[in-house]
């Protein structure tokens, strides 16, 4: 088995010294590289990268650039996909997202995880975990997930929560580690977020 097939299978695997998982990154990279130097203006230039990049798209989606990402076929995004800026995705394994996912900026998404023992880790030894995040999702600002992760659909992530369990359908959910603040109700649907 290869380095990128034990990568796949969420396997241990050789991410530091394996050339053909080295190459990869490279050339992924090299396109996060001209997507960030293109115009705010460019946007069909900025789709074109995007589609080239990710495993699967859909019709709209929008990333603000700079972004950043590791290898890019792993990454799927559903439709209305938004991300502000500094997004950054480590899919050495699958990340996936539902439609009308909203993403804030300087949020993480990090399949990636290292051994605790060191000599392992020295060794240039990693694994990945999927992170899978339903529909009708919105991400705050500064929010970290990691490795393995599902977020239900319907969810609100609150500001700089790192999520490290997984996050039920219908709720509020938020600091470090991220947990479930609470359901979301017929309430929020009436909430007047005027100020007067």
């Amino acid at each position: 088995m290869t380095e990128k097939e034990k990568m796949l299978h969420n396997l241990m695997y050789d991410a530091n010294y394996d050339e053909e998982l080295l190459a990869e990154r490279t050339v992924c990279k090299e396109l996060c590289f001209d997507y960030n130097q293109l115009r705010p203006g460019q946007t069909a230039e900025q789709e074109a990268i995007i589609r080239k990049l990710f495993g699967k798209t859909k019709e709209a989606f929008c990333i603000t650039a700079p972004f950043w990402c590791d290898y890019g076929y792993n990454i799927e995004i559903g439709e209305n996909f938004y991300s502000n800026h500094n997004l950054v995705i480590l899919d050495g394994a699958k990340v996936t997202f539902g439609d009308n996912v909203f993403i804030a900026p300087d949020c993480g998404f990090y399949t990636a995880g290292h051994p605790i023992d060191y000599e392992r880790r020295n060794a240039g030894l990693e694994y990945a975990y999927p992170i899978t995040v339903g529909s009708n999702v919105w991400i705050g600002g500064g929010v970290k997930v990691m490795p393995g992760v599902t977020i239900g659909s319907n969810v609100v992530i609150g500001g700089g929560s790192v999520v490290v369990k997984d996050i039920p359908d219908n709720v509020v959910a938020a600091g470090n580690p991220c947990r479930v603040i609470r359901p979301i109700t017929e309430e929020d649907r009436r909430r007047d977020y005027n100020r007067s």
